[in-house]
């Protein structure tokens, strides 16, 4: 999906409820896939008035889905578990609100627990602004997932790493002074610095190339996407998934996607029939 969607750009669809089934049914992928939580939450936000454009970029992301269907998560043992977080931010990442995109994962051990890709509620003035509304928002879930794990019997798991590749967002973090620039960050601020001086949080820099919560805020290139899923603990399943019903119908109906609108709708009705099929093996 290399291309920026936009809300009034392109035909409206004759009927949206097929591409708003399929949206929802990629919204359940979501819970076992990290890899297409950006694309799924752009696709959502044009669910009232979906366009020809989206429908092509959730035909991609259909085939994309087909293409590795054997991908998932590996939860791995270990004697020693440790928690780590990433936060990361797509500054105005919006090209109609300018909005930035907030992505963050937690990690237990090698293996993602928790992760999301969300637009943000409000306009960030700067890059420094969104990275830190990011970190806010992995601080809080990192606060949540400490107390459930603790309930759990998982001891040992402070001072939790939290990794961020804005400097500037951590001299931020560090620093006791707030100063007119960042009057109007100052809750975000707070709340993660409270983290930090509680010893429940250790802020750490990382380059952007090594920086995996970055699947979850943009496009990347294929080989630097492929080398940070495998970072985040994601593997090909092999013989292993439960996804296997409908292979054939979520190729055929994509490589048919460039034909005309009016098989759009056999199409579509195609590629629900194969994700309710995948979906049902779950249960």
């Amino acid at each position: 999906m290399q291309c920026k969607l936009l809300p009034d750009e392109g035909a409206l669809l004759e009927d949206p409820s097929q591409y708003r089934a399929l949206v929802g049914k990629l919204n359940f992928l979501t819970h076992t896939r990290p890899d297409i939580s950006f694309a799924v939450q752009t696709l959502s936000q044009f669910l009232q008035n979906p366009r020809t454009p989206h429908l092509h970029a959730l035909l991609h992301t259909l085939a994309y889905v087909q293409g590795t269907i054997n991908h998932g998560i590996l939860l791995k043992g270990d004697d020693h578990l440790n928690l780590q977080g990433y936060s990361d931010s797509d500054w105005a990442a919006c090209p109609h609100t300018r909005r930035s995109v907030t992505g963050y994962i937690i990690l237990l051990g090698s293996s993602p627990i928790s992760w999301k890709s969300k637009k943000q509620g409000t306009v960030s003035r700067s890059s420094s602004e969104a990275e830190y509304k990011a970190m806010a928002q992995a601080a809080s879930e990192i606060t949540w997932l400490v107390r459930l794990l603790e309930e759990l019997g998982v001891s040992n798991l402070k001072p939790v790493q939290l990794h961020c590749d804005n400097q500037s967002a951590l001299h931020i973090a560090k620093n006791p002074v707030f100063h007119e620039r960042t009057k109007h960050i100052e809750i975000d601020c707070h709340f993660t610095r409270d983290k930090v001086l509680e010893g429940l949080l250790q802020l750490h820099y990382l380059p952007t190339s090594s920086q995996v919560a970055d699947v979850l805020t943009k496009i990347l290139a294929g080989p630097h996407f492929h080398d940070l899923l495998s970072k985040l603990g994601m593997v090909n399943t092999l013989d292993h998934s439960s996804l296997r019903g409908g292979d054939k119908l979520i190729l055929t109906a994509a490589a048919t996607a460039t034909q005309t609108a009016e098989d759009w709708p056999r199409f579509i009705a195609m590629l629900a029939e194969s994700i309710t099929v995948s979906l049902s093996s779950l249960n």
